[in-house]
């Protein structure tokens, strides 16, 4: 880059100084679901474990974030208008029934006769100004600040992100406390037979396949207030909490044997379970007037025990539902119906969005439980439960319980041994809202938001999950759950029967030690003390299913213990007793503590039955002497379980933390760690000990206490312990501790990673939790006084270092920036923080280093995973180092901050990265290591951590393949570049000598100079990736050099190019976006830099995807290296799309090949995204560019880089097509049924039913799916490529879009198209303005033309189309001579695509190609011959819309052409001349054609005739009958008829030889038409028009590019390819006939080559396929009636496509004229007998159809032997009908007759139409005899057939032999010989008959013995009898034959000397002689 002046310094300085951000430190509240945290009871003191668990799960979290903020991208977007989303105003919505009165062939009448007054017409509005500017520098200021009015500045904005991954670090979640699939469960009702006393039930989960609950329980009731009233004596107050009615289920693990279990209960009564619920059982609902005594009994005596027992429950009943087969229905049904929400509390709002829910996918019914349960968007679903079954007292354990539902699984319904209860309950399911109000968590603590006052709560119920969760425990939560189980009292005393548990929680031994800790049931206290299980009546050994929930205190004492009372409970009240209804039988308990350890197991406890002695609670129950049950035996079964986030569950995890606090606070040794005494002199031993065996904890614990673990052993790496007075270093062990845990949360498959690989709990550690060793405790004991939320250590968080350019995420900094921040900081927080940072600096020196030390120091397999897991320790070491640099050494410079030794470990860190077998993992981790490093430490240090990385990667690369150390460099590169900083260390230096000392690029893969062979501009150099460059622009450089040699190289799916050209998009995707670089001055200094990007794009243009055809990957050929090779030729980028109907193509993807095959890189294979991506950077490059830079560089660019300019800007445009708006394809209901009777006429007409539908279908694949080798740029129908490439969100679930977010979508992508092809424009303008410069102005002038043409063939809004309307209109004024001398072809190619635009619907669009084609018209005047071919142009143009007539609406064309005439008559230099009147006179005339078109659009076969006709009437005007020969090949094409489309490119080649031949007398070019009768004779009617009649090359005829040799060429090509698609390989011959002399003389070699290879797969075809070849099927079809005018009487035949039958002809024919005179005047003739017209009815229209086959005399057979000379140049065409004398059809043998009649068509078949008149007629008939000659004879020809067929067919010889000699035929043939030669005729003259009828017998005998022959050879072992059976029937019919064929005519044989042809001819004559006696 050049020495830059003042003025760019001081820009420089700008863009190096960023401006302020404002550093913001907050102590941001941790997120709390609840309204306060959840914390252990205030008062008491806790263990050092216990607080350090409750502080990190209450303090906030310390974020150092920057307030940075963005505007708005597309608030200023304008909408853009395109004609594709708009609907014309007039379409023809209605299909006009077609004017039959059709012109037959041989009228004489003309087309052209009616006129139109376009001045009767009102013009459009003029372009103001047109003839204005006479000076054209005028003119391109005025388009320029045209075109720069209401740009949109940010590009980048307009296009979708590229789908790579960000480089950021993605940004771990916050931690929070693990909630599973939420589902919403609402008790509306549970109802018996009967209402009598309350009930009470309880709701849990229990997973069947798991065999565990997994859940606890919950309590409801639905009792009425009369019903709670009795048992008010009982319950002292009922808290709100606990009259919840729905509950929040929580499911982790979705299983199909999860089941939903109600338990109902009822207070305890006297008697069995049975007893008590038989009224349930007897009584009814509907008899309850009957029993309405009874009831009220019944609900006395429940009144009576609920005074007396009502804290007493006992069992009753139970009900289960399969929750997730409610689900799963409810998901299949959820696009069914939406019901109205449950309550109306569920809204369908759920939490689909919560992070780790299933995905919302119901379309597979069975699939993965994922799909099949959608827990989380589910519909709302009610459950009715209609039967329960009663619980039997022996069977109430929860293993019963799975057993019972095993059983309902596998039988799906009750056993009958299970008694039912007729009841019903009533629960609603549906998705659990993520905010729901009223809520309360398992603690009862309110979950936000807070409930209204007295609204009834929603519990959230604990889940148990089936497997292990691993996620970190994040609220202090500390749960006891006691489940008693089983007693035994079988051998105790009679009187303990109705056994009860007494459960309380005790402090102490005395009573009033009882803790009201218990949580409460329905409809009572929060909290108790006691609480006592259901009672069995009369039960010794009791099963119990209470679940009894505990609140631990968070500190425990030796005292804390369970208490057990056992009592007997009587239930029935006997006399004179008052007092208490509970006998005492004994007492049990259990200590909370067992050496201090938490138990949680089974146990089973013995029963005491004395009172307890005094310090009972300190021993366990097997201790105290006292009185005991059954000898002291365990009688009583119960299991504790705990769920606590404090009491950790594994024993190396409790050993490591005792020994840890041991360490930490003042303890009396010996201490115990359970069972072991351990004094202070084996401390460290110890120690060391639980550090290795952490890694032996359980996964599961030690996840849960991972943030807990990790603090520990941070501290013991940072702080040396003293230990009995001796320092002990536990760094070493400690750090192998942490490295061992990393591996084995990276090596679980259970944990989840994020899309870096880091292990998704350690980055959240690191970013949220991680503090300094020990600085949170001394902040917390310095600053008692502040509050729990604000008193938190100073945390330093892991650096992120976001991109300032990225508008997802916050930026980051410089550390000058960081420093300033600080400083000005205000506030008690800056204050707090700062202190006790600057406190403890000690700490952060130490801990970074050491942290380093270890890396480095580390062996063996810690320090393989070490660097294996680096990322963490990377990270680590950021945030400590990002505090020293930021708060510690402010006024230090950067290379001062940090100690040598720290700089020498990390290189050493860096080097042994890149030594590793891992390096490739690594090479990320390294990457954002250094990034962040960029900020902290001096920049120049690490560069040369960056240049020694990048030296030893491609040193130690010897065991990596190129791609992935180029994607290694590329990804390590792509996030350095990402630094917030990036331009100031790119753009700042900006020449050698204020450079730094930047390390060289030593990348092996670098690009030279390009170079521009002689000179070495300045500008140029600009453009080139040179050494200089990249030592001035050291990352730039570097990435750039990556991108290059990765366009370079072939890899697999193209994935390295892929991400070095995203990485690039990257980072211009930045700039674009960051609104510091918003100033034009500033983005053209920044696009400065990336100038070398451009010069490798244009080199690497064959890499970039524009491919036509259907395949995908390199060029997209279909053909193989030949077609790329005859790809160059000037013909196929001209006529071959001529050919296809429009003449004039734009740049043909030949000129691309030839263009882009003579330089540059060889061919990639860039995906059509990737491609995108990187236009979209060089458009970017090119808007903010300096503009008079640009113009330099492509003035000094030689012509061959230019053209590959021009080729890329192509490119770009069809690249950045606008794609239809959706809402565009939904216009009126009547175009959508215009649109459907469409589309059924064309299936109709293509056969897409029946045979010959099946047959396209099996030949579909052999079609040509292009018919062009070159590119057809403007036609949108057939380009799939440009399809793909324009639309870049094409989404499957766009009916899941709203409208908004559509038309949003259209808004972008529209803006997007409108200003990249501005961009292109800009460029274009830019060109030119050069080009006027300099003198080798027509090269380049072509090429801007060129593109420029494509601009207006692609779909463009208005916007953009006036702009570049206006541009051509300065190119025809500044150039106009040039253009119209030089660019004939050009400019033919301008006219048609501007008549497009003149018959556009849209008035803008009308009214800039009107104003555009006066101009040609108007500029091209001054020359007579200019003029004479622009009309000529023009006309043709036109010719070629109305042949197309698709998207050609005929009103709009009229109205501009009115406009022009208006111009011209407005134009007062031009009103003195013959101007005007020539422009009407030669546009007027075609336009009648246009009506015609109209009328027939819907009839194929009229259309064609019409088409005919009009270039029939062309024949003295070459050019237009080419055209309109195109035209009818395209319609040909568009409906596979290539046959017939090739034989209009051979008439269109044979008007070509014509005109050839009256130019130049060459002896290798054909000699006019006469050359092509061997490929057909009618090619002889284009030889009509003599050189007397027109001359060549006068007025502009012939004077276009198709009527030259190359011309011819290129057509006959066409044609020879689409022969080769029709199967007739055999006309592909005698194409190429004709065009190997014209190679042969211009020795072009290679082009021989190509078509002999054709010729040789033809002929290759030809042996293959030849008697396999379907071809055309033909049949007569005769008009008769009034209604078809002139097709009245007439008689075509039509050719169909093979294997089409009668019935789909008919029906085609039937339906299309049935909608035009109406189903009931259309009548379908169904036999083939002459038509008598008299007794036709004159109000109907008539159809007689028949199948006709083609007819050949006797000596044209000679020459027809091939099945393809049977069915090609055909004239001639025979049907038969069958008659007898009588007048019937059918007769008797003797009497059936046959008419054979015989069709002459006009022309030969293959013919330019698919239909041709008939001429002549001629008719014989067939005597009966005759008539079984013939029948005999063909069933010879056919046993033949089969006999001999060289691969014999086993299935066709029998087929055919059974109809020849099988029993169910024997008739057929035995029949006509009995009738025929039974006896002599009685008539001489049919003596020949009879004998040729033997004679046929003879033979037919013969075939049939050798057929049987034939048949024995072939048949399998299971067909002998079949054999056989066909044998006997041979021998049978010729036994009964053989009389018959040996009897002769002797009189016969004398005369029969005579040669064999004249008595055929003797026969033939008799044969019609007789016809003409029998027919008079």
């Amino acid at each position: 880059m050049t020495q830059l002046h003042s003025g760019d310094v001081e820009l420089m300085q700008e863009l190096g100084d960023f401006p302020d951000d404002h550093l913001e430190v907050q102590l941001v509240e941790r997120e709390c679901r609840t309204i306060r945290h959840s914390i252990p009871e205030e008062g008491v003191e806790l263990d050092p474990h216990v607080r350090d668990c409750v502080q990190s799960y209450t303090q906030p979290w310390l974020v150092v974030s920057r307030r940075y903020e963005r505007t708005g991208l597309h608030k200023v977007l304008q909408k853009q208008t395109f004609e594709s989303d708009v609907a014309p105003d007039n379409l023809f919505l209605q299909a006009k029934s077609p004017s039959l009165a059709v012109l037959s062939d041989d009228s004489g009448r003309t087309l052209t006769s009616s006129d139109f007054d376009l001045r009767g017409l009102q013009p459009d509005a003029r372009v103001e100004g047109l003839l204005r500017f006479s000076n054209p520098d005028d003119l391109d200021r005025h388009n320029q600040e045209s075109r720069q009015a209401s740009r949109h500045p940010e590009l980048f904005a307009l296009y979708p992100p590229a789908d790579e991954v960000s480089p950021i670090r993605p940004v771990p979640d916050c931690p929070k406390e693990h909630i599973g699939h939420r589902i919403l469960v609402r008790c509306q009702a549970i109802k018996f037979e009967i209402d009598i006393e309350p009930l009470f039930a309880t709701l849990a989960m229990y997973d069947l396949k798991e065999k565990k609950k997994i859940s606890e329980n919950f309590y409801c009731d639905l009792n009425s207030d009369q019903q709670k009233a009795f048992l008010r004596p009982h319950i002292p107050h009922m808290d709100i909490s606990s009259l919840a009615k729905s509950a929040i289920f929580s499911i982790t693990y979705p299983s199909p044997d999860i089941y939903l279990v109600i338990k109902i209960e009822k207070v305890l009564q006297q008697g069995e379970i049975s007893d008590c619920a038989e009224p349930y059982l007897v009584m009814k609902e509907s008899d309850s007037a009957k029993n309405k005594d009874k009831l009220e009994k019944l609900r006395n005596q429940a009144e009576s025990f609920c005074h007396r027992l009502g804290r007493y429950r006992m069992p009753f009943a139970w009900a289960t539902v399969n929750i997730m087969s409610v689900i799963s229905t409810a998901t299949l049904e959820r696009d069914v119906t939406d019901t109205e929400s449950l309550n109306g509390e569920t809204k369908g709002k759920s939490s689909m969005d919560r992070k780790g829910h299933l995905p919302r996918r119901n379309s597979e019914r069975f699939g993965s439980l994922e799909d099949q349960y959608n827990l989380s968007g589910f519909k709302p679903a009610t459950i009715t439960i209609s039967t329960f079954c009663k619980q039997e007292g022996d069977r109430l354990s929860d293993e019963d319980l799975f057993k019972f539902l095993a059983d309902i699984k596998r039988t799906s319904s009750l056993q009958r041994r299970i008694k039912t209860v007729t009841g019903t309950i009533k629960l609603d399911l549906t998705p659990a809202p993520e905010n729901l109000a009223a809520c309360l968590s398992p603690e009862l603590i309110p979950v936000k938001p807070v409930a209204e006052k007295n609204q009834r709560p929603v519990k959230e119920v604990l889940e148990f999950p089936s497997k292990e969760v691993y996620v970190p425990h994040n609220i202090y939560r500390n749960l006891l759950y006691v489940y008693p189980q089983r007693l035994n009292f079988v051998n105790r005393l009679a009187s303990a029967r109705n056994i009860t548990v007494k459960i309380q929680f005790m402090s102490g031994e005395d009573p009033s030690c009882c803790l009201p800790v218990i949580f409460g049931k329905s409809s009572g206290p929060e909290f108790v003390q006691e609480v006592y299980t259901p009672i069995t009546y009369h039960n010794k050994a009791p099963d119990f299913y209470e679940e009894v929930k505990i609140s631990l205190p968070a500190k425990l004492t030796e005292k804390h213990h369970l208490l057990f009372t056992f009592y007997h409970i009587s239930c029935q009240q006997k006399q004179n007793q008052a007092g208490s209804v509970e006998t005492l039988i004994g007492y049990s308990w259990l200590p909370m503590l067992n050496n201090d350890r938490l138990q949680t197991v089974q146990y089973c406890l013995p029963i005491a039955q004395d009172r307890l002695p005094a310090n009972y609670s300190m021993h366990p129950p097997e201790v105290p002497p006292v009185k005991w049950v059954e000898s002291h035996k365990g009688v009583f079964n119960l299991e504790v379980q705990v769920v606590s986030s404090i009491h950790t569950q594994d024993n190396h995890l409790e050993r490591f933390f005792t020994l840890c606090y041991a360490l930490e606070n003042k303890v009396t040794f010996p201490i115990r760690v359970r069972d072991d005494k351990i004094p202070e002199n084996k401390l460290e031993h110890e120690l060391k000990l639980s550090i290795i065996s952490l890694s032996s904890s359980r996964l599961e614990p030690l996840v849960l206490f991972l943030h807990q673990v990790l603090d520990k052993l941070f501290r013991l790496i940072l702080q040396p312990m003293v230990i009995a007075g001796q320092t002990a270093n536990l760094a070493q062990i400690a750090f192998e501790s942490v490295v061992s845990i990393i591996n084995s949360l990276h090596n679980s498959q259970e944990l989840a990673k994020d899309q870096q690989g880091r292990n998704c709990l350690l980055a959240t550690y690191l970013y949220y939790v991680f503090r300094l060793p020990d600085t949170q405790r001394e902040i917390l004991n310095a600053s008692k006084s502040l509050s729990f939320s604000t008193a938190v250590g100073s945390k330093l968080l892991q650096s992120r270092i976001l991109s300032s350019s990225n508008p997802d995420i916050h930026a980051q900094h410089g550390v000058e920036d960081t420093e300033q921040a600080l400083l000005t900081w205000s506030g008690a927080i800056l204050t707090l923080c700062t202190t006790y940072l600057r406190r403890f600096t000690f700490i952060h020196l130490q801990f970074h280093e050491e942290l380093a030390l270890q890396m480095v120091v580390s062996t063996g397999v810690c320090r393989e995973n070490a660097y294996k897991y680096a990322w963490f320790f990377f990270e680590l070491l950021v945030s400590v180092c990002l505090g020293v640099s930021n708060l510690e050494k402010q006024g230090v410079p950067r290379r001062s901050r940090f100690t040598d030794r720290f700089k020498d470990d990390i290189t050493t860190i860096v080097s042994v990265v890149t030594e590793l077998d891992q390096a490739e993992k690594v090479n990320i981790s390294l990457a954002f290591f250094l990034y962040d490093l960029l900020s902290l430490m001096d920049r120049g240090f690490v560069f040369h951590l960056v240049k020694n990385y990048c030296n030893q990667v491609s040193l130690c690369s010897s065991g990596m393949s190129m791609p992935v150390l180029i994607t290694m460099r590329l990804e390590f590169l792509r996030i350095l570049c990402s630094h917030e900083h990036y331009l100031n260390l790119s753009l700042f230096f900006t020449s050698p000598a204020s450079a730094p000392a930047s390390p060289c690029p030593s990348i092996s893969s670098q690009v030279g100079k390009s170079g521009f062979s002689t000179q070495e501009s300045k500008v140029a150099s600009m453009f080139d990736l040179s050494q200089d460059f990249k030592q001035q622009h050291y990352l730039t450089g570097l990435l750039l050099t990556e991108l290059s040699a990765a366009l370079d190289m072939e890899s697999e799916g193209g994935k390295v190019q892929k991400k070095a050209i995203n990485a690039t998009y990257s980072l211009l995707c930045a700039h674009d976006l960051d609104p510091r670089c918003s100033r034009a001055e500033v983005r053209s200094k920044i696009a400065a830099l990336y100038l070398p990007l451009v010069g490798i794009i244009i080199d690497s243009l064959n890499h970039l995807d524009f491919t036509v055809t259907e395949s995908r990957g390199g060029k997209g050929k279909t053909g193989g290296p030949e077609e790329e090779a005859d790809s160059v030729t000037p013909i196929n980028q001209s006529v071959a799309l001529a050919i296809a109907g429009n003449p004039f193509s734009t740049l043909g993807r030949s000129a691309l090949s030839a263009l882009t095959s003579g330089s540059g890189k060889a061919s990639g294979t860039l995906s059509a995204e990737t491609s995108r991506n990187l236009l979209v950077c060089f458009l970017w490059i090119m808007k903010n560019a300096d503009q008079s830079l640009i113009q330099k560089w492509t003035m000094d660019m030689p012509s061959p880089q230019l053209n590959r300019l021009l080729e890329l800007l192509t490119i770009c445009i069809s690249c950045f097509e606008y794609r239809v708006h959706p809402a565009a394809e939904r216009w009126s209901s009547a175009l959508q049924k215009s649109q459907q009777a469409k589309a059924r006429l064309e299936e109709a007409l293509l056969g897409g039913m029946g045979a010959r539908g099946e047959m396209m279908k099996r030949v579909g694949g052999e079609q040509l799916s292009m018919l062009f080798i070159g590119s057809r740029f403007g036609e949108k129908e057939n380009l799939r490529w440009r399809k793909d490439l324009t639309q870049w969100r094409q989404t499957n679930d766009r009916q899941d879009k709203t409208k908004a977010e559509l038309d949003q979508e259209a808004l972008i992508s529209g803006n997007l198209a409108t200003e990249a092809n501005l961009i292109v424009l800009d460029l274009l303008e830019i060109i030119l303005q050069g080009v006027s410069m300099v003198d080798c102005k027509d090269n380049a002038l072509g090429g801007v033309l060129r593109v420029l043409l494509h601009c207006i063939s692609c779909n463009q809004s208005t916007t953009f189309l006036s702009h570049c309307f206006s541009t051509l209109r300065a190119l025809i004024v500044k150039f106009g001579d040039l253009l119209f001398e030089e660019e004939a072809e050009q400019c033919a190619d301008l006219c048609q695509k501007v008549l497009q635009h003149c018959s556009s619907s849209l008035d803008s669009n009308r009214n800039q190609a009107c104003a555009t084609l006066y101009l040609i018209m108007r500029y091209s005047y001054s020359s007579a011959s200019n003029f004479s071919r622009v009309k000529m142009q023009v006309t043709m143009s036109l010719a070629s819309l109305v042949g197309k007539s698709s998207d050609f609406h005929e009103e709009y064309l009229r109205r501009s052409l009115r406009t022009m005439l208006a111009y011209a008559e407005e134009d007062t230099e031009v009103q003195s001349t013959q101007f005007p009147s020539q422009v009407q006179l030669n546009l007027n005339s075609i336009l009648s054609d246009t009506v015609k078109m109209r009328e027939f659009q819907e009839d194929p076969e009229m259309l064609m005739d019409l088409m005919y006709r009009i270039a029939k009437g062309y024949q003295t005007s070459p050019d237009l009958r080419l055209t309109w020969l195109q035209n009818m090949a395209e319609k040909h094409k568009n409906k596979k008829c290539f046959t017939e489309a090739a034989m209009c490119l051979v008439h269109a080649a044979a008007l070509v030889a014509e005109y050839l031949s009256m130019l130049e007398d060459h002896k290798y070019l054909p000699v006019g038409s006469v050359t092509f009768q061997n490929i057909s004779p009618n090619v002889l009617e284009e030889s009509a028009v003599s050189d007397d009649i027109l001359s060549p090359d006068e007025d502009g005829v012939c004077s276009a590019r198709y009527f030259t040799e190359n011309g011819l060429v290129g057509l006959l090509e066409l044609a020879a390819d689409l022969f080769s698609n029709a199967g007739l390989y055999e006309t592909v011959n005698e194409v190429f006939k004709i065009i190997l002399p014209i190679l042969e003389a211009h020795r072009d070699f290679r082009k021989l080559a190509f078509i002999h290879d054709k010729l040789q797969k033809a002929f290759e075809n030809i042996n293959h396929k030849g008697h396999k070849r379907m071809f055309g099927t033909y049949f007569r079809v005769g008009f008769y009636g009034a209604k078809f005018g002139d097709l009245d009487e007439r008689e075509f035949i039509y050719k169909e496509p093979g294997i089409t039958h009668l019935p789909e002809i008919s029906h085609r024919l039937e339906s299309f004229y049935s909608q035009c005179f109406g189903g009931d005047a259309l009548e379908i003739i169904k036999d083939s007998t002459p038509v008598d017209r008299n007794k036709l009815n004159p109000n109907k229209a008539y159809i007689q159809i028949t199948f006709v086959e083609p007819y050949f005399d006797d000596y044209e057979m000679k020459d027809r032997l091939t099945n393809f000379e049977k069915n090609f140049n055909l004239r001639r065409f025979m049907y038969t009908t069958p008659f007898t004398k009588s007048g019937k059809p059918r007769g008797e043998l003797n009497e059936q007759y046959k008419r054979k009649t015989i069709l002459t068509t006009m022309h030969a078949f293959p013919y330019i139409k698919t239909r041709i008149n008939v001429i002549q007629k001629e008719e014989f008939d067939l005597t009966p005899i005759e008539v079984a000659i013939e029948d005999m004879q063909k069933k010879t020809r056919e046993l033949a057939v089969a006999t001999h067929r060289e691969q014999p067919d086993a299935k066709m010889l029998q087929m055919v032999l059974q109809g020849s000699v099988g029993a169910t035929v024997n008739q057929g043939p035995l029949e006509v010989a009995q009738v025929f030669l039974n006896e002599i005729p009685a008539d001489p003259k049919l003596f020949r008959h009879h004998n040729k009828l033997r004679l046929c017998f003879k033979e037919f005998i013969l075939r049939c013995g050798e057929a049987v022959e034939k048949n024995k050879h072939l048949i399998t072992p299971d067909q002998k009898e079949y054999q056989q059976e066909l044998k006997k029937n041979y021998n049978k019919l010729r036994e009964n034959l053989r009389p018959m064929l040996e009897r002769k005519i002797p009189d016969l044989y004398k005369p029969i000397i005579k040669p064999r042809i004249e008595s055929r001819d003797s026969f033939k004559r008799l044969s019609l002689r007789k016809t003409a006696e029998e027919n008079p």
